[in-house]
């Protein structure tokens, strides 16, 4: 299992596209660059809409990992 210092948490559960991808983007826009943040989500085009919307704002994935049926985690680290 990969093991990352998380700086910061959010938890989407419950939310729709494409508010998983602005709630996130906003989230990250406080943070410092290199820092990590975790977020879970349930909506089922989640993953794939928000590291796609990380990735071509520039940050990285770290991480997409299927926690249960429904629940999603996705690890990005911010790039500036």
């Amino acid at each position: 299992m990969d093991e990352f210092k998380i700086d910061k948490e959010l938890n989407l559960k419950g939310t729709v596209c494409p508010y998983n991808f602005i709630k996130t983007k906003l989230a990250i826009e406080d943070m410092e660059a290199g820092q990590i943040i975790r977020v879970i989500v349930d909506f089922p085009t989640a993953p794939d809409d928000v590291s796609r919307g990380m990735e071509y704002e520039g940050h990285t994935i770290l991480k997409i990992h299927q926690l249960n049926q429904t629940d999603w985690e996705i690890v990005i680290k911010k790039a500036r």
